[in-house]
Parts: structure tokens; C-alpha cells; sequence
């Protein structure tokens, strides 16, 4: 039974056999190449990278600061009560971003003017009693109570004169036998009383002198008193005032640390208010580059959210003194900010423009790469039959054409098509058709920047390059 199974599985192995090797057969080997759209090596486009004169420049790098940034503070203690601005709000100069509990400080207020009513009475009751016309320069001698004692004084001596004269006359008539001597004792006592009358009025004026010049000391007490309760009104607005913090300048809130609820003093921070028009860019500079620079020239720059965008700003600043460490120098330049698409703290790449040309290598944007998930921008530079990836730090564009800073030479070879599905070091197949019949264009600025053999040294590669 054993051999019988053996023969029939070895039938069976001939007949699968025979029927494979017959012409009809589905399942016979094909030999031959395999049909172009089945190669495992890709076919690509290439263009030559291209030299030509461009303004010279200053590469420099650098983040982006705030002109004016603040911490804002309370200038008071209290509960916050509101907080009616968030992050990201807009505030014009003056506007409240927070309050505090003010019902101390309308209490304080209330007292303060209250005071104020009292000394405002107090003084003017001072100043009627010595006859004080407010805005007028105090006399003495021109109190109410000091006329009347000067009166009484005056009138006192007329007396004294006239009973002296009575008496004088008397002595004279007695010694001629003209008037008794009784009558002459009366007339003498008369003149001794006016003479006493005289010595108290002089007495009662002088003490209502005095008495007018310590009411003027009132006055001036009273006065004083009230020039305190005015500071302290004051202050008891200001307090009230200050429980309402208040954006110092037009900006945006960048941070709101604080919420309902707490309580803060003088030391802690509201929240942070910056000014984005304009917005100031701090470069680092290589020092060989310090005798170029100067107050007024044009930067431009480039930050990651926007890689295809110039911002474009001026020097406004140039620090004189060389970092020993880093061997740069502060630069700093301004920028409009406009339309708020810069914030503070974002790097930048920026170029400065001096004076006079220099070469730049330019490529085609069809042969650039750019990796959003590193903010990097890469190019297959072909050589050999093998596309090598190459990191490369971009410029400024120039219609279809953007500026290569580093990364690749003058006459590099790159990729222009597939660039997604081609990897370092993949052998791939050159296309040879002509750049000429390609309807290539250098951009919009050929006329003015690119050198004329720019379209034969594209058709030179073999390759075609797409703008």
C-alpha cells in the first residue's frame, strides 16, 4: 500500500511538470527587461543650480522683541473683583485689564471729603473774625475790633488834650484870683482821669492788636489744616483710582497670571502688555562684518511661519563693543508689523543690504524640499546616477527662482520632480529632454538680475527644469 502511494504522488509531480512546459501555458517564466512603468528606478527632471550678481548682503540671525513690553502691577493692595481682559486682547492706552475691591477706598473717599467740608468752615469762621477778605494780605490794624479800640484810643487822648488845656487854664486863673482853688482841684482831677482813660485805651488797643495778630496765627493754623485734608482727599482719590489697574500704553495682553478672587499687592504682576507696531529685531552679527553696518540700512527678514514672506525693516541701532565670547555684535533694526503677522520671539533669518553686488546661487523652487516638521528646506543634488539629499538654507525668492545661502555649489545638479519619493543616495534615471522646448522661464525679474546664457545653462544638463 505504501509503494502504491509513492507512485501515484510521483505521476503527479510529472504531469504538473509537463503541463507547465507547454506553449499555451499561463504559467511559464518570462524573460526579457520589464516594462519601464514597473522600474524600480525613478526617472527625474534636473536643472543646473545658477550664478549670478546680486546685491551684496549680511547673513545674520535673531528673534524678534517687543519696542515696549510691560508687567503691569497694582499700585495698591486688594482683592481683584474683575478681570475683564484675557490673553490675546487688544487694549487701547488707559483701558482697565483689572479692579479691586474699592469700598474701602470709597469709605476712605467719603471721610476725606467730609473733613474737607469741616476745615473749609473752620476757616472761613477764622477769617471773618479778624476781617480777612480772602485773596487780600492780612493788616492788622485793619481788624474790625482793632479800628474800634484805635478809636477809643484816639478819643481817649482828644479827652486827655482837652481836660490837660482846662486844667493849664484853671492854674493860671487861681494864681490871679480868678477861679477858686476848688474849681481849679476839679479841673486838675479831670485831666489826671482823662490821663488814666488814655493809659487803658492804650492798653485795650495794644491787647487787640495782639489778639488780631494770633487770630491771623488761626487763620494760618486752619488754613494749614486745611491744605492736609486736601492732600489727604487727594490721595483718597488716588487710592480709589488705583483700584482700577490700567493698561499703560496700546498693545496686546501677552499674560494674565492673576484671576478673581486673589489678592494682590503692589509687587505682583496683572499682566504683561506688549506693543506690536512696530516690532524690533535683534541680530547677532559676525564682527568681521562691524565696518559695514551702519544706522539706515534695509534688513530683511524670514521667520518659519511664514518661509515664503520678506519682512522687510531698517537699522536703527548698532552696538559699538564686540561680544569676547561669541565674537558678534547687537544689531538691532525695526520693523512696521502692520498686519501683526511677526510676535515677539520669533528667530528670524535676516539679510542686510550693503552697498555693491555679489554672487548668488539660485535654483529653481520645483528643486526645493521643505520639511515642515523641522522648518528645513532640502534638495537632491544628482551626481553619478544617485540623487544625494543636501540641507540647504534659502533666500530671498526671485520669481521662479529662489536664492540658495548654503548647502550646494554653483553648478549642482538637482532633482525637480519626485522629490518626495526620492531618498539619499537612490540610483535614478535622467530624463534627457531639452529645457529649451520646455517653455522655461527664469522668473519675473530676469530682465533685471539673471544673466542672459541662464536658459542655455539649463539646457546644458540634459535635463529639463521646471519653474
Amino acid at each position: 500500500m505504501r509503494a502504491f502511494r509513492n507512485i501515484t504522488a510521483c505521476a503527479a509531480v510529472f504531469a504538473f511538470a509537463a503541463a507547465c512546459n507547454r506553449p499555451g501555458s499561463t504559467t511559464a517564466a518570462k524573460s526579457g527587461p520589464l516594462p519601464e512603468n514597473l522600474s524600480s528606478t525613478p526617472t527625474v527632471t534636473t536643472a543646473r543650480a545658477v550664478v549670478r550678481q546680486v546685491s551684496a548682503t549680511v547673513q545674520a540671525t535673531g528673534s524678534f522683541i517687543a519696542v515696549d513690553s510691560s508687567d503691569v502691577a497694582p499700585q495698591t493692595t486688594g482683592i481683584i473683583v474683575a478681570t475683564p481682559v484675557d490673553v490675546g486682547s487688544f487694549v487701547t492706552e488707559g483701558e482697565v485689564i483689572a479692579r479691586l475691591d474699592d469700598r474701602d477706598a470709597k469709605l476712605r473717599l467719603q471721610q476725606a471729603q467730609a473733613g474737607l467740608q469741616q476745615a473749609e468752615g473752620s476757616l472761613r469762621q477764622a477769617e471773618s473774625k479778624i476781617g480777612l477778605v480772602r485773596n487780600q494780605n492780612f493788616d492788622v490794624n485793619n481788624v474790625p475790633e482793632a479800628l474800634s479800640a484805635k478809636a477809643a484810643y484816639d478819643s481817649a487822648v482828644a479827652q486827655a488834650k482837652l481836660a490837660q488845656a482846662d486844667a493849664q487854664r484853671y492854674a493860671n486863673l487861681v494864681d490871679t484870683g480868678d477861679v477858686s482853688r476848688s474849681a481849679y482841684d476839679k479841673a486838675k482831677t479831670a485831666a489826671d482821669t482823662a490821663d488814666a482813660q488814655v493809659n487803658s485805651a492804650r492798653q485795650v488797643y495794644e491787647a487787640t492788636l495782639n489778639a488780631a495778630k494770633q487770630n491771623y496765627q488761626g487763620v494760618a493754623t486752619q488754613q494749614a489744616s486745611l491744605d492736609g485734608i486736601r492732600a489727604q482727599l487727594a490721595l483718597a482719590q488716588k487710592t480709589l483710582a488705583d483700584t482700577e489697574i490700567r493698561a499703560p500704553f496700546a498693545g496686546y495682553v501677552s499674560a494674565r497670571p492673576v484671576a478673581a478672587g486673589e489678592y494682590v499687592d503692589n509687587k505682583a504682576k496683572i499682566a504683561t502688555v506688549v506693543k506690536l507696531t512696530p516690532l524690533k529685531l535683534e541680530l547677532q552679527v559676525a564682527e568681521a562684518s562691524s565696518p559695514q553696518l551702519r544706522v539706515g540700512l534695509e534688513v530683511t527678514a524670514n521667520v518659519a511661519g511664514f518661509p515664503s514672506r520678506d519682512f522687510r525693516g531698517r537699522i536703527i541701532a548698532v552696538n559699538p563693543a564686540v561680544d569676547p565670547n561669541s565674537r558678534t555684535f547687537a544689531v538691532q533694526a525695526t520693523f512696521a508689523n502692520q498686519d501683526l503677522a511677526l510676535k515677539p520671539g520669533m528667530f528670524a533669518t535676516a539679510r542686510i543690504a550693503l552697498p555693491g553686488t555679489q554672487q548668488g546661487i539660485f535654483v529653481p523652487r520645483a528643486a526645493i524640499l521643505t520639511d515642515a516638521s523641522t522648518n528645513s528646506s532640502q534638495v537632491f543634488v544628482i551626481r553619478d546616477g544617485k540623487a544625494h539629499v543636501a540641507v540647504v538654507q534659502v533666500g530671498e525668492a526671485d520669481g521662479d527662482f529662489v536664492r540658495i545661502l548654503s548647502g550646494v555649489t554653483g553648478d549642482a545638479i538637482l532633482a525637480t520632480n519626485h522629490l518626495r519619493d526620492l531618498y539619499d543616495g537612490e540610483t535614478v534615471n535622467v530624463e534627457q529632454a531639452s529645457a529649451c522646448n520646455q517653455g522655461f522661464s527664469p522668473g519675473r525679474n530676469a530682465g533685471r538680475r539673471l544673466k542672459p546664457p541662464l536658459q542655455a545653462e539649463a539646457c546644458s544638463t540634459g535635463g529639463t527644469l521646471h519653474a
